[in-house]
């Protein structure tokens, strides 16, 4: 989806009505990508795009002129969605407690979104966007473990590691899709692996 489309008659600084027309577009457009994914669709064509947004092919490449701009975008929606999950505030009186919460949160936000992330994995190699967020979220989600665990165990470099590794979307991946389990029994699973690790 690398086609720029001249823009011949229009002007710098287009009306009211037409920014707002122009903005609604480009949300139509977002979302409509957007739920190919989550249908299991990783790469619709920009075709597929304007059918399911119901704007014309001129209006895809006019808001998203390769699709990097796109990768962007979508990160964005994603992020927005996400943040109150990942940003609710544990309850928990006790390190334990706390933990407990940190793998019921990770499940929900793992599942949530895993049809991005598998989509996202497939063009990451071509992607500064995808690349930065996805080490970003990796960076974000081992802090979290970190403002949880004791000092004795955040110290413990190699049962750190480990907790970072059982903890993390890549296993969970790996426990939805390759090993087929639910998201009951993979929330179950992650939450054995992780306490035994913590376990005096």
């Amino acid at each position: 989806m690398k086609v720029k489309v001249p823009m011949t008659g229009e002007t710098d600084a287009p009306p009211d009505g037409r920014r707002q027309r122009g903005e609604e577009n480009r949300r139509k457009i977002v979302a409509a990508f957007m739920d190919f994914v989550r249908e299991g669709k990783i790469g619709p064509t920009a075709e597929e795009i304007a059918a399911r947004a119901d704007v014309g092919l001129r209006t895809v490449f006019r808001h998203f002129e390769d699709m990097e701009q796109l990768y962007r975008e979508i990160a964005n929606e994603i992020e927005g969605q996400v943040r109150p999950i990942i940003e609710r505030p544990l309850t928990g009186t006790s390190w334990r407690e706390k933990l407990d919460e940190v793998i019921r949160r990770r499940a929900e936000l793992f599942e949530r979104i895993m049809p991005f992330r598998v989509a996202a994995d497939v063009h990451r190699h071509a992607s500064p966007t995808i690349t930065a967020r996805q080490s970003d979220f990796v960076q974000l989600q081992r802090s979290y473990l970190l403002d949880v665990l004791p000092s004795a165990i955040a110290h413990d470099r190699l049962r750190l590691e480990a907790l970072d590794l059982a903890s993390s979307y890549e296993a969970w991946r790996r426990l939805r899709h390759e090993q087929q389990l639910s998201p009951a029994d993979a929330e179950h699973v992650m939450g054995l692996t992780i306490h035994h690790l913590v376990a005096e």
